[in-house]
């Protein structure tokens, strides 16, 4: 059984706030660059859109997301690799440079290109059962899509460097001590909602 026949992304907008959901569980939510292309036209909507002040992007079931889809990466040669690499890049950083808040609301597995994608965030909040690794070093790979720089300013330098040399799991715990995640709640889509929501009126006071 899988989720093909599912859209990838789903977006629902609730007045200033839109919710940005990756929507394929089964496959476990992988960044493909059918989906990769699928959020740059969904984000690139949003972001034109003044009356959009907050942007969170969340999973679905148990997975945010889980990444570069590795059967597909198999196929790419050297050069077609380094364009999807940049590809990514340039999308996550897009994200990064939003005018909008954009929160990820990690509600379970975030790894390698997933966990990059909440890195391009400006806040992330995770549920309790929520999982963190960049996993690449199992597969000799390394991720090519921001992380790399992200990460050790987030968490530092020696942290970072134990993520990616060692490919281990992290608990939600784990990531809110290191400060890599601001809160551990559930719902996380509604903790998620309440940072949009207090941010919204801060800076549009009645």
């Amino acid at each position: 059984m899988t989720d093909d026949s599912s859209p990838a992304l789903v977006t629902e907008t609730i007045d200033s706030l839109a919710i940005v959901r990756f929507n394929r569980p089964i496959q476990r939510n992988p960044l493909s660059l059918a989906t990769l292309q699928e959020l740059e036209r969904l984000t690139s909507s949003l972001f034109t859109r003044d009356d959009i002040r907050s942007i969170i992007f969340t999973g679905s079931d148990d997975v945010f997301a889980s990444g570069a889809n590795i059967g597909e990466l198999a196929q790419l040669d050297a050069s077609a690799a380094l364009e999807f690499s940049g590809y990514g890049q340039q999308l996550f950083q897009t994200i990064a440079d939003a005018k909008q808040l954009t929160i990820a609301a990690i509600n379970g597995f975030c790894f390698g290109g997933g966990l990059d994608l909440a890195l391009a965030c400006d806040i992330r909040v995770a549920s309790a059962s929520a999982v963190f690794s960049h996993p690449g070093a199992r597969l000799g790979i390394i991720t090519g899509w921001g992380g790399t720089q992200r990460l050790p300013r987030i968490i530092g330098r020696a942290r970072a460097l134990e993520f990616f040399a060692t490919a281990r799991r992290y608990s939600s715990d784990e990531a809110l001590q290191m400060g890599l995640i601001s809160r551990v709640a559930d719902p996380v889509i509604e903790c998620a909602m309440e940072v949009a929501a207090a941010a919204d009126r801060l800076s549009n006071p009645s």
